[in-house]
């Protein structure tokens, strides 16, 4: 019974990401901007923690990659 239901979760994944591609190709490039600024403005309200203005792990993983050298 369990074999069943990991099967059918699997066929599930596999039917969603053809859903998903077929979505996503069909959207016309208006569409697609649209989706893409409504994500971008989400991450935009979000708060920024105090830290984050002074830290960039970015900069972090800069001076680790320099250190190799």
């Amino acid at each position: 019974m369990e074999r069943e239901w990991v099967a059918q979760w699997q066929r599930a994944a596999v039917a969603l990401a053809e859903v998903r591609a077929r979505e996503l190709a069909s959207l016309s490039d208006a569409q697609a901007l649209a989706a893409a600024d409504t994500l971008l403005a989400i991450g935009a309200r979000a708060p920024l923690q105090v830290h984050r203005r002074t830290w960039s792990g970015l900069v972090e993983f800069q001076r680790l990659l320099h250190r190799r050298r």
